[in-house]
């Protein structure tokens, strides 16, 4: 049986429409939704909240809080999946592949993932986002990945693509 760490930090993946202002806006979590709808035999998810927050939002220390909730949480799982903003998701992704390069003991694979489309809208990409990182957490080798749209993109050198609407390696 698989352990696997759900860290959860908001982004578009999360965002749900008010009508009061009529905008889309990091509320309430929609993630215990999403994951109620998928067939997840042979893992146990532990999922836990670090923050509810559009990633243009977070700040230096919102990223180490992230990499310590994931050094923290390596231990006791056999990966760990963060649901992020977009628009930070790199710079989180390196400091966490920074922090577990000098730490051999905290060896897992480590998914960040989150979606160009809330989950609300119907074009969303977060239902398939969410089901390839859980699935990839399970065979990917230690490291750190980012997984959006059947790609998996190893850090360092993760970069978001905002013409194309995904991530990709940048060219040396």
């Amino acid at each position: 049986m698989a352990r696997i760490l759900l860290l959860s930090t908001g982004g578009t993946i999360e965002k749900t429409y008010c009508e009061m202002q009529g905008i889309l806006a990091n509320h309430v979590s929609v993630l215990d939704v999403m994951l109620a709808s998928l067939e997840t035999r042979g893992v146990v998810i532990s999922r836990r909240a670090l923050m509810n927050k559009d990633s243009l939002d977070m700040t230096e220390s919102d990223h180490q809080l992230i990499a310590d909730a994931v050094v923290a949480g390596a231990a006791d799982h056999d990966g760990i999946v963060i649901v992020h903003g977009t628009d930070r998701l790199a710079v989180t992704g390196e400091v966490i592949q920074t922090r577990l390069a000098s730490m051999p003991k905290a060896q897992i694979p480590v998914v960040l993932t989150g979606a160009m489309r809330p989950y609300e809208l119907r074009r969303t990409d977060a239902v398939q986002n969410i089901t390839e990182s859980l699935l990839a957490v399970q065979i990917l080798p230690p490291g750190v990945y980012a997984v959006f749209h059947n790609q998996v993109l190893a850090f360092p050198g993760v970069v978001k693509d905002s013409v194309r609407g995904t991530f990709v390696k940048r060219a040396n």
